[in-house]
């Protein structure tokens, strides 16, 4: 097995590695005064299970686009010097939410994107909370591992809240079954129940409007579970719809912290106890103090560890996300 980490990814393939006990390969990036760039193993990969690790998220050296470059053109350079079998671990991937038409010939770029890996040559794309489990499977023709953050976050829940009735809510229509199975794999973990919430939600020309909650969250801490929070706005004003509500208090938990444009500033004045994220993405567009005081970041890697571990042994990753029933 050969495990390299793009650049931009290094501390997070860094973090995997150490996990899995074993080095990053080595592999040169060069990047030339037109804009255009190479990748290429410094090691022989002929004949290995050859794993890469890149986080397409936008940053303040490279764009995603950038990004997803890099790792195509790199999986490419591994297919043609001989990998066995190529493994992509995208942490965040790029254009997973738009994966349908909402306009007049609006294009589906999350299938754009699947045709691309498969071009390059991948055999298996791994990602961790997309926006849409099942356009995201649809739209591979090449394997694909989809993780999730339900035993992550759930051990992590006695940390941060006192006793008391809990209520696990979706801060829209879309996200009830990822709510759903959050809610499941908690009672397990609490050997509890765990009542269940939404908030309606809808979007027109970039403005968010809707606060009907469905669900009792009166007494409860609630927590709000999304796959990502970019500008802040969608979990305040779930936040808000919930102590309107009577909730006890409102905790954020989403896999993936962009914190576009305004983020921090609506984050601030948020009612939120706490925002908890996963390091899939740095947190490079807060400052250090106010992330340090406001939002709680925990490291994935295990996660992908854990899957390299299985894919390379041929053994169950239903089991890795705590699907305990799920036969190996």
């Amino acid at each position: 097995m050969l495990l390299f980490a793009c650049k931009g990814s290094h501390e997070f393939g860094a973090r995997v590695a150490e996990f899995l006990g074993l080095p990053l390969a080595a592999h040169e990036e060069r990047r030339f005064e037109d804009g255009e760039h190479k990748v290429r193993p410094l090691v022989s990969v002929r004949g290995k299970d050859v794993y890469v690790i890149h986080s397409l998220h936008g940053g303040p050296a490279e764009s995603a686009n950038d990004k997803l470059c890099e790792l195509l053109f790199f999986l490419g350079a591994l297919r043609d010097n001989g990998a066995a079998r190529l493994t992509a671990l995208v942490p965040y991937l790029a254009y997973s939410r738009k994966d349908r038409q909402t306009k007049t010939r609006d294009p589906v770029t999350t299938q754009y994107v699947a045709r691309l890996f498969e071009a390059s040559g991948a055999d298996c794309v791994v990602t961790l909370d997309v926006h849409n489990i099942a356009a995201f499977q649809n739209a591979f023709r090449c394997r694909t591992v989809h993780l999730d953050t339900r035993r992550l976050f759930a051990g992590l829940v006695p940390d941060v809240v006192s006793d008391g009735p809990l209520t696990v809510a979706s801060p829209d229509p879309g996200g009830v079954k990822r709510a759903q199975l959050f809610r499941e794999m908690l009672e397990k973990v609490l050997r509890r129940p765990i009542g269940q919430a939404f908030i309606d939600k809808r979007r027109s020309a970039g403005v968010v409007s809707g606060e009907l909650l469905v669900g009792e969250v009166r007494g409860s801490t609630v927590l709000v579970i999304d796959d990502l929070i970019s500008s802040g706005g969608t979990v305040a004003r779930a936040a808000v719809a919930a102590l309107d509500n009577g909730a006890r208090a409102v905790i954020a938990m989403a896999a993936h912290g962009l914190f576009t444009g305004d983020a921090q500033k609506t984050l601030a004045t948020a009612p939120l106890s706490r925002t908890i994220v996963t390091d899939t993405v740095p947190a490079f567009r807060l400052d250090k103090a106010f992330a340090a005081s406001h939002v709680k970041i925990v490291t994935a890697a295990p996660l992908f560890g854990g899957c390299i571990d299985c894919l390379h042994g041929g053994r169950s990753i239903a089991r890795l996300l705590g699907d305990e029933d799920e036969k190996p």
